[in-house]
């Protein structure tokens, strides 16, 4: 039943593909010809761009959920976080950090994580840490702002600061781990698997990498058509005009940087071209608030966790990111 419905999926994509490409190669169907609005033009661009970004890193997610999924067993993982809450946080976020994934792509990392018996702390640890400070993000901050060393460390430094403080409220809020999913048939699965030769192994990384982008893929789609719509029929002129004084210009930036969806390998360049507008307090609630959270990772941890502990994780990133950035505003 697995195997029908993928291949149901792939041949649906691929028959996608094709009239794509069957417009883009024929010479009849041209702009003029198919006479589109220019909203729906800008729209079918912001979305095409906005998957184009993510799915590369949606796919390095999910084969190292397949990896983890087949590879990595719950001794593994008991070894490699430790039993003290607090140090687990703190091991949690930095070990995210190494994970060159975007916020799209390491939710299927966490969901996997946190199925095989990671404490639901430590994996939002990951799911924060993740997409905001690991090195490609870090480079791309210094670039984008005229190799500007002080920006990345503090987009760094804070982003660090703000998501074990988020992972510590998390632990004391929550204490099972939240996953729709039942966690321990998933396990039992793995331990089936890893007892299998090692080319049974692979091909089971493989259909599992498979499931989970195709699990995964449909909500970045659904994600992506969102963030595309509010960026083309919403106005970003007028939403900026409400930005005076720091709270205010901090909010809207983080506001933006949620509507907007943008991958955190590339948000840097657009928060560097505000830099005439806004303090660095607000460009960095713009750095920080989005690789945390936007508009379609909010739709994909939906399809992964309980809704309500969404909305509280929502509610928690919001109020620290905020607090934590209004607060040493004086010293940036």
């Amino acid at each position: 039943m697995r195997t029908q419905h993928n291949l149901t999926e792939v041949i649906g994509f691929i028959l996608l593909g094709i009239a794509v490409l069957i417009i883009f190669f024929n010479d009849q169907f041209t702009i003029n010809n198919l006479f589109l609005p220019e909203s729906l033009l800008t729209f079918n661009m912001i979305f095409l761009s906005i998957l184009i970004e993510a799915i590369p890193f949606v796919l390095i997610g999910v084969f190292i959920a397949g990896i983890i999924q087949v590879f990595v067993t719950e001794e593994h993982l008991q070894r490699l976080i430790p039993k003290n809450k607090f140090l687990a946080v703190i091991t949690s976020c930095f070990i995210g950090a190494l994970f060159p994934a975007c916020e799209c792509g390491i939710v299927p990392i966490v969901r996997r994580l946190i199925a095989k018996g990671v404490p639901l702390f430590a994996g939002v640890g990951f799911l924060l840490t993740g997409p905001l400070i690991n090195p490609i993000v870090v480079f791309s901050t210094y670039m984008a702002f005229g190799e500007d060393l002080k920006m990345a460390l503090l987009r760094m430094g804070l982003g660090l600061v703000i998501a074990i403080n988020i992972a510590g409220v998390i632990c004391i809020l929550f204490r099972s781990n939240q996953l729709k999913r039942n966690k321990v048939s998933v396990a039992m699965q793995a331990q089936t698997v890893s007892k299998q030769p090692i080319g049974k192994r692979i091909k089971s990384m493989f259909e599992h990498a498979i499931d989970e982008f195709f699990d995964m893929g449909k909500f970045l789609i659904m994600g992506a058509i969102l963030a595309a719509f509010v960026q083309t029929y919403v106005s970003t002129k007028s939403i900026l005009g409400l930005g005076e004084g720091i709270l205010a210009s901090t909010l809207i930036m983080m506001g933006l940087a949620y509507l907007l969806s943008l991958c955190s390998e590339a948000d840097a360049f657009i928060a560097a071209s505000f830099r005439h507008l806004f303090p660095q307090t607000s460009l960095l609630g713009f750095l920080i608030y989005g690789p945390m959270l936007d508009l379609k990772n909010t739709i994909m941890m939906m399809a992964v966790f309980n809704i309500r502990f969404v909305l509280v994780l929502m509610v928690v990133i919001t109020g620290v990111v905020l607090g934590v950035l209004l607060f040493v505003h004086p010293w940036i």
